[in-house]
């Protein structure tokens, strides 16, 4: 179990990647959110991101059981679910509008500079769960980030498309 646990919280182990190994987990995510948009599009994403969700929760636990560090820098799953939600409202634009997801790039560019943003800075409730200490704060900090980050994708669509365009 334990093998299939570091196979899942490193992401296939994109985890070991150095340096920043959150970033490259977060980049990571990136294509394979382009992947599941192509084969079932923003809500494929959405579903692998409450999946990742559950099985990183699942991995960390089993990954940091007898150790004191509670949030190893190699668990990247985490990152992952939380860029995927980030993407969520890119994802979204693109399939109501019937374009490509690439086609809004700047989305994408947007989620992936937001969550590490507020993923590395941990401001308010991305910093009270990532203060839990144990694998759900691992996973809830970054789903939170996630959150954030998608806000402001969102803020900054309305503000591209609605006050300047």
């Amino acid at each position: 179990m334990k093998s299939l646990a570091t196979l899942a919280g490193t992401f296939f182990y994109v985890g070991y990647l150095r340096p920043f190994p959150g970033t490259w987990g977060s980049a990571a995510a990136l294509p394979a959110a382009y992947a599941l948009t192509l084969l079932g599009g923003p809500w494929l994403v959405a579903f692998g991101a409450l999946a990742a969700f559950l099985i990183g929760w699942w991995a960390t636990a089993v990954m940091i059981e007898g150790q004191d560090n509670h949030d190893p820098s190699e668990v990247v799953i985490d990152e992952v679910a939380g860029q995927w939600i980030a993407l969520l409202p890119v994802l979204v634009g693109a399939s109501h509008a019937g374009l490509d997801a690439l086609a809004l790039w700047p989305g994408w560019l947007v989620a992936f500079v937001g969550f590490r943003v507020f993923d590395i800075l941990k401001p308010g409730l991305v910093g009270w769960a990532d203060r839990r200490g144990d694998a759900l704060g691992v996973m809830l900090d970054d789903i939170i980030a996630g959150v954030a980050a998608a806000l402001a994708v969102g803020l900054a669509a309305f503000v591209w498309h609605g006050l300047l365009m």
